[in-house]
């Protein structure tokens, strides 16, 4: 596992950012893909938001015949079903807590620091986010499952168990079927976390609705 810091796009809403939104890519993607959200969040200008939106290594993708393309950990068919390469999960999970500390350096306490993901990134951030050792402002998942579920109750972090969820998912997602962000909203309500469940009539994607949804939601776990 690496402790190198990734690369990343940063954008900032104002000077001086107060609160910060670690975005994590899908599969295949990298971290300009959703570098254009940002204006369409349309966000207050206090406070400052700097939205980070580092890269994923690159590596070769079992699932995808093995090319080598930017990807959080390697996928597997199992009998028709994809499964996460644990090992890989957790190496993302390391490199994506250098993030989360570097935005503690820049003086941005845990609190105000969201993580957030699409697709194989909104799995990062649920399990990154539910592990982390500071409460965060919010953890975001978007058209995604949860990694690793049955280590959650054994591993979460207590300083977590109340972090405001946003989870949301396209009912006609051909890649990550509806169901498998059902069933993880379902386990981690069950659980006792604070989750906000989303559906959308579209594919695996993002539509305006949905940003107007986050939108909503990021001014509430930001504000002052």
């Amino acid at each position: 596992m690496s402790d190198e810091r990734l690369e990343a796009v940063e954008v900032e809403t104002g000077p001086a950012p107060q609160a910060a939104v670690i975005w994590l890519h899908g599969l295949g993607a990298d971290g300009h893909d959703f570098e254009p959200v940002v204006p369409e969040l349309d966000l207050p200008p206090s406070p400052a938001v700097r939205f980070v939106f580092p890269h994923a290594p690159r590596q070769p993708v079992t699932i995808n015949g093995g090319y080598v393309m930017r990807a959080w950990y390697d996928v597997f068919d199992d009998r028709g079903v994809r499964r996460e390469d644990e090992a890989g999960v957790r190496a993302s999970q390391t490199r994506i807590e250098v993030l989360i500390a570097r935005e503690r350096e820049r003086r941005i306490p845990a609190s105000r620091i969201v993580l957030a993901g699409f697709s194989q990134g909104g799995a990062m951030a649920l399990h990154t986010g539910l592990r982390h050792g500071e409460r965060l402002g919010g953890i975001m998942a978007l058209s995604c499952f949860l990694p690793l579920a049955g280590s959650v109750a054994a591993e979460a972090s207590p300083a977590n168990r109340s972090v405001p969820i946003f989870m949301a998912h396209g009912t006609h997602d051909p890649l990550i079927p509806v169901a498998r962000g059902r069933d993880a909203y379902s386990l981690l309500r069950a659980s006792g976390y604070r989750v906000e469940w989303h559906e959308y009539p579209m594919p695996h994607s993002v539509c305006a609705e949905e940003l107007r949804d986050i939108r909503a939601w990021l001014r509430m776990v930001l504000q002052d």
